[in-house]
């Protein structure tokens, strides 16, 4: 834990993580699959845990909360949870950003896992991130229109030195970590498969939402002393329809609050 502690505070990322074998990544990516099949394609729905069982139980993963408290301290929200699905072979991208840029919070003491349910490579577009460059706070970002881009307004960091990145490649079933403030990025997918991960944030619970009084998050690990948030609920099996339609609404909030912040 040490080591991972030492490595997150010097670059503001640590790689790679076991968190769940190959075989029940590959489960976990089957029902994925399946449910979208049912409901449509779930890239980027936003507290995802809320509705489907799997990504709750992932975040909830001892092994990775662990890791998380190590970062944090022993009092952590679960705050948000989104696929981030990249097609083969299509023109999807994320560009260089900061996560924390429009979420609204008072504090960074946040932490970010991206946890691979298929293979995360360079030709299928894994992360790429600036070591060090969480030191360096909020950096400006433009509103870019792009619809291959991911992010909700196409926010850029313009002029990133490429050169200083480095590659983040996962196996099914790892994780990666990141500070809210680290720059990265992700290129197109140019495989003949889906690269599919899951997006984790956690937050430690003294930080609260200065955009909206509705947000909501989940303790679920330690004691909450503050009530800052709404209380999410885990879904009631593998695919709650009750928490789906609940999930909806949230997202307008989140919306919200990522306008607010764009002005």
């Amino acid at each position: 834990m040490e080591c991972l502690k030492t490595e997150y505070e010097k670059n503001g990322f640590y790689s790679p993580i076991s968190v769940v074998d190959t075989l029940t990544a590959k489960t976990y990516q089957s029902i994925l699959e399946n449910t979208e099949a049912e409901i449509g394609l779930l890239n980027y729905r936003y507290k995802i845990h809320t509705a489907l069982d799997f990504a709750y139980q992932l975040a909830i993963n001892e092994k990775l909360l662990d890791n998380i408290e190590s970062l944090i301290g022993p009092n952590i929200l679960l705050y948000n949870t989104s696929f981030v699905i990249k097609e083969p072979h299509s023109k999807t991208h994320i560009s260089w950003h900061q996560d924390l840029t429009y979420w609204g919070f008072n504090d960074d003491k946040q932490v970010a896992a991206w946890v691979a349910l298929s293979d995360a490579t360079e030709e299928n577009g894994c992360m790429h991130m600036i070591p060090r460059s969480h030191k360096n706070g909020k950096i400006p970002h433009s509103a870019t229109i792009d619809k291959h881009n991911l992010l909700h307004h196409g926010q850029t960091i313009e002029n990133v030195s490429e050169s200083d990145a480095v590659s983040i490649p996962l196996l099914a079933g790892e994780a990666s970590l990141h500070h809210g403030w680290t720059m990265h990025t992700s290129y197109p997918n140019r495989s003949n498969d889906r690269r599919i991960g899951l997006t984790i944030n956690y937050i430690s619970t003294d930080m609260y939402q200065t955009q909206t009084k509705n947000d909501s998050a989940m303790l679920i690990r330690g004691i909450d002393n503050y009530n800052h948030f709404d209380v999410d609920q885990a879904p009631s099996q593998e695919f709650d329809n009750t928490a789906w339609i609940e999930l909806q609404k949230k997202e307008a909030l989140i919306h919200q609050t990522y306008n607010k912040m764009k002005k």
